[in-house]
This record gives C-alpha cells, structure tokens and sequence, in this order.
C-alpha cells in the first residue's frame, strides 16, 4: 500500500486506513469478534491508521480498540477525537478542563499512555481557537498525545490554528457526493503542511457493491436522519450512483476501491479512513492503496457523478449546527 506522512515529519501511514465509528453500533449491530476480524484484516492488508473517537458506542469503540491491541502486536498509529458533549440537542464544550477528561477516560478505554493524533472533534464556536490550541500543545507536551488534528473546521479556523502550533491533520467528510473541502480547505492544508484525512470517503456506504437500504435500518443506525438516505432524495441518489457502480465494474475494480482511489486522487497529502462492520469489505477498500488515477481516469469518474449530483444535505440539522461552515 503507498503511505503518506501523517503531518509534517509525522509518522508514514497506509493511505487507506480504518474508521473504527462501527465498532460501536452507529451503523446497526456488530460484535466483538466481527470487529477483531475487520482488525486483523486491516493489519493484513498494510492499513496502519485507526481513527476513533470517545464517543462512538458511547465509548464501545475504544474498548473495542484497546482490548485488540492487548491481545495483539501491531503497530498501528492511533487516532482519537474528543470536544462533543453527547446530549441532545448536542453541544460542544473545548475548555482544556473537559478535553483533558475526555483525553484521559479514551486513554484508559485504550489501555495506552499515549496516542498518536489527538483530533478536536468539533469546535466550539465561542471559545477562540487559540486557547484550544494551548491547551492541546500541553497535553502533547506532557506525552499523552504525539500530534494535534481539527475536525470539521474551516480553512480560517485551520489558519489561526496553526499559527499556535503545527495542524498535523484536518478531518473533514470528502466523497464523490461531498466534494465542500475543494473549496479551500484542500488548499489550506496543502499551504500548511497538514495532512487531510477524508472521513466517509464511501458515503456511508452507498459507493460500494451493494447500495443500503434504508428501509433495513435499525432506529440506532447513524443513516435514518440523513436527508441523503430519505425518500424522494434516496432514490434520486441511488439512479445516479448506479452508474457508478456499473462504471466500476466495466473497468474490473470495485466500486468502494474505485471511490476511494478518487479521494485519494485529488491531492498528495489525502489518507482516506473508510469505516466497516466487514473483514471482506476491509481487505476490498484496501486495494484502493494500490490504485493509482490518471488525471483522465479522474475527469472521467467525474463525468459520471459530477460535483453537486448529491440529492439533500449530508446532516440532519441537528448534526448540522457543529461542521463549520465556510462557503
């Protein structure tokens, strides 16, 4: 698999790595032995990033994690998230008091001392982000985190930051149906050395061999309030990536792979970090670290689902009001 630096001087990571958010039930029911074998085949496959946060499955996910990584010996870079209060409606809270909490009850769920990337998940929007900052570059100064990364944040947001202390990665959404990062944010992290980490790079699972069917969700699946997964929207949704996926299996590669050779395509500081509940579908996304586009192959992708085909937002408006919004 290529490997690209995780920041600047940071760590050299697969290209394609593992977002551990089904761990925890976010996208219907799993168990402990089905996410140890989606482990064991991203250690197989050459991924070496997982990205977690404390509160996928209400912390599920990281006990997950941390109980894998007792058992077995591989070396993969670890990233977690903390800055969200889980309430509804659901707020953010980035004093250094809380992050500091958070920081410590994911350290312990993990059974580590350390981890390699530590994300504010969401901003607070009153609280300057300089002060943020400060704090984080504490928390690494006393060893409990190796790098600092943003999520969801605006490419003014990434600025300022940065101007504190080194931005090792930004994590926004990226896919072939949110494509909102061009607009700056790619840019702004190429501009300062940061690594983008491009977060449900599959759609939420529509840019794969089987498109979901809503109709199937549990009431705890992550999908049921998305304005994307519900009617008329869906199906407008569905039509036009079918053509993707008949594109992909024209040219003899999956369409997950395909998708993901595509965000992995579009600038050479990008690590894709697709999440699922499948070893089979693992070792499958992987193979997009193998794949390598020619600008024509990615004109041609996008001639298919040009920018903009998505029907409805990505988030319900409760989801909404915490991704920063720039343009």
């Amino acid at each position: 698999m290529q490997k690209r630096a995780l920041g600047n001087g940071g760590p050299q990571v697969g290209v394609v790595g593992l977002g551990c958010m089904s761990f925890g039930g976010d996208y219907g029911a799993t168990s402990e032995a089905e996410s140890f074998a989606v482990l064991d085949a991203a250690a197989e496959s050459g991924v070496t990033m997982l990205d977690i946060a404390n509160i996928y499955g209400k912390g599920v996910s990281e006990e997950t994690v941390g109980k894998y990584l007792s058992t077995r010996n591989h070396p993969f870079v670890i990233a977690t998230k903390a800055g969200i209060v889980p309430v509804s409606p659901r707020r953010y809270d980035n004093s250094a008091a809380y992050l500091r909490e958070c920081l410590e009850a994911s350290l312990k769920r993990l059974k580590r001392d350390h981890v390699e990337l530590f994300y504010l998940h969401r901003r607070e929007a009153e609280r300057p982000i300089e002060e943020v900052m400060e704090a984080m570059v504490r928390f690494k100064e006393e060893g409990k985190i190796g790098a600092i990364g943003l999520s969801e944040v605006a490419p003014s947001t990434l600025e300022r930051a940065s101007a504190v202390h080194p931005v090792a990665a930004v994590q926004n959404e990226y896919s072939l149906w949110t494509r909102l990062p061009e607009l700056g944010m790619l840019q702004a992290c190429q501009r300062l050395g940061t690594t983008f980490v491009a977060f449900s790079p599959l759609g939420r699972g529509v840019f794969t061999s089987k498109m979901p069917d809503p109709a199937a969700f549990s009431p705890a699946d992550f999908r049921v309030t998305s304005p994307r997964f519900t009617e008329p929207n869906f199906s407008h949704n569905a039509a036009r990536i079918a053509r993707f996926r008949a594109f992909a299996q024209a040219r003899g590669v999956s369409p997950a792979a395909l998708a993901l050779a595509w965000v992995l395509a579009k600038a050479p500081n990008i690590i894709a970090i697709p999440g699922t509940r499948s070893a089979a579908h693992m070792s499958e996304n992987a193979l997009a670290g193998d794949i390598v586009l020619t600008p024509a192959d990615v004109a041609e992708i996008e001639d298919v689902l040009p920018v903009g085909f998505a029907h409805g937002d990505r988030y319900s408006d409760e989801r909404a009001i915490g991704p920063e919004r720039y343009c």
